[in-house]
């Protein structure tokens, strides 16, 4: 006989675990619980000094220096998120995203300023059109907490490099002034650190222009500071849907009573959540806490939604894996749990390429009749194809015939839909021309019974 759980009995499980708390350090033992719950309180006892760190971390040499150096990226961390580090253990996974250490002073090979060449496609001071028809918006470059690993770097955290409100105004006016542009991605820096009527006043603006169809947050507030997600600024955000999020988290440790407690009040509110995780080295590089992470996400309502490879920015060389650490981590987690808490593994291409997944080989062969494939085990079988196939007729398809310009943008996708005939690299025709030159006029003057030149 199956024994059902008393929907009451149930939900005050859940409120139990929503009521709890993380614990503190001995360093805030006192602070009352209406101060450590405002997340404004939150921000204006971060800890960025080595006598402040000091009282709760036993800090190594190297972390030392660190923390002493005079050009570091900048070094800010919430006291919530500093009592999730384990103060003993230079390998918590928590420390090592947000302390410095002497290590991300040093360069490596590769290493770039913008690995992603987002500088190069601004068309307005802080908006990225990469992709014909979403745009990334840069609205601040402030965090609650600062990530080691940063792939922006170059200008977060940086208090003298805020975009102002006519940054603000532009970047508005160009998504206005580009139909094709249907979703927005609002990031920075970390969009939930600014003041909530500059928050709802760029929502307003997007939301009033016809084309845009999906507004979307990138953040980590949630995670380093879960305080600021609360029914305030809930009932904003829910006026501007299609709202969605995704929530950037690394590793189980952070979701944490308060956490799910944010993440909650979210998805209550009608906002789907996605995570962004980077794998790190030290951190997640790991098939079993990668799948930890995972269930426990999903358990939170956040579905894992990316795995990027680390970029290759300042800072960040400790933090790099080489790619088949990922694939192995896929290859780990497909067949292994629920579909919907696979992340796809994805390299953002340096140099603008955009997202490339990357991901185990499961098509092994195919003719024209069978497809051969294999599954997590490693059980090979075949798929037969169909022999009475009547092909998509695109003339006819009225999806086909809206299809938007993608302003030379179609890519391979463009040459299966017959747009074009080739991709033709930069450089191709005029090395062919040269090669045309070198090795072709000899055979045509043998051909015409001329004497090879000297």
């Amino acid at each position: 006989m199956i024994k059902h759980m008393d929907t009451n009995q149930t939900n005050s499980s859940l409120q139990k675990v929503l009521s709890s708390r993380t614990p503190r350090p001995d360093v805030w033992a006192d602070v009352p619980d209406e101060k450590w719950d405002d997340w404004r309180w939150q921000l204006s006892h971060r800890l960025n000094t080595l006598d402040e760190l000091a009282q709760i971390i036993r800090l190594t040499p190297e972390e030392e220096e660190g923390v002493r150096a005079q050009h570091r990226f900048r070094l800010d961390i919430t006291p919530y998120f500093a009592s999730l580090i384990d103060p003993e253990e230079p390998s918590c996974p928590i420390r090592r995203q947000v302390i410095p250490t002497g290590r991300e002073l040093g360069g490596f090979e590769a290493m770039m300023a913008d690995s992603l060449s987002e500088d190069a496609h601004s068309p307005v001071p802080g908006l990225v059109h990469r992709y014909p028809d979403r745009v990334l918006v840069l609205v601040t470059t402030q965090c609650a907490s600062y990530c080691r690993y940063c792939t922006r770097s170059r200008i977060v955290g940086d208090p003298r490099a805020q975009f102002s409100q006519a940054n603000h105004d532009a970047q508005i006016d160009y998504i206005a002034n580009t139909p094709a542009v249907r979703d927005v991605l609002l990031s920075g820096g970390d969009p939930l650190v600014l003041p909530q009527r500059v928050l709802e006043d760029l929502l307003a603006h997007l939301r009033a222009i016809p084309h845009v169809e999906i507004i979307r947050i990138g953040t980590r507030v949630p995670v380093f500071l879960p305080q600021r997600i609360n029914e305030e600024l809930v009932t904003m955000l829910r006026r501007y849907h299609p709202l969605w999020m995704n929530i950037h988290f690394n590793h189980a440790r952070e979701i944490t009573p308060e956490v799910r407690r944010a993440c909650a009040l979210l998805a209550d509110a009608g906002i789907p959540l996605g995570c962004q995780s980077v794998l790190l080295a030290g951190v997640n590089d790991c098939p079993n806490v990668m799948k930890q992470l995972a269930h426990e996400l999903v358990k939170a309502r956040v579905r894992p939604y990316y795995l990027y490879q680390c970029d290759l920015v300042a800072g960040a060389g400790h933090f790099r894996t080489p790619v088949s650490k990922g694939i192995e981590i896929i290859e780990a987690l497909r067949g292994h749990t629920s579909g919907f808490a696979v992340p796809t593994y994805v390299i953002d291409a340096p140099r603008g390429g955009g997202k490339v997944p990357v991901m185990p080989e499961y098509l092994i062969s195919q003719s024209d009749k069978r497809t051969v494939v294999r599954n997590f085990e490693g059980f090979i079988t075949t798929y037969t194809q169909p022999t009475d196939y009547q092909p998509h007729d695109p003339s006819r398809c009225p999806a086909c015939q809206a299809r938007r310009e993608e302003e030379g943008q179609e890519g391979v996708a463009g040459l299966l839909a017959g747009d074009r005939t080739s991709i033709v690299p930069e450089g191709f025709e005029q090395a062919h021309q040269r090669l045309t030159r070198i090795r072709w006029r000899p055979i045509k003057q043998a051909l015409a019974g001329q004497e090879e030149d000297t």
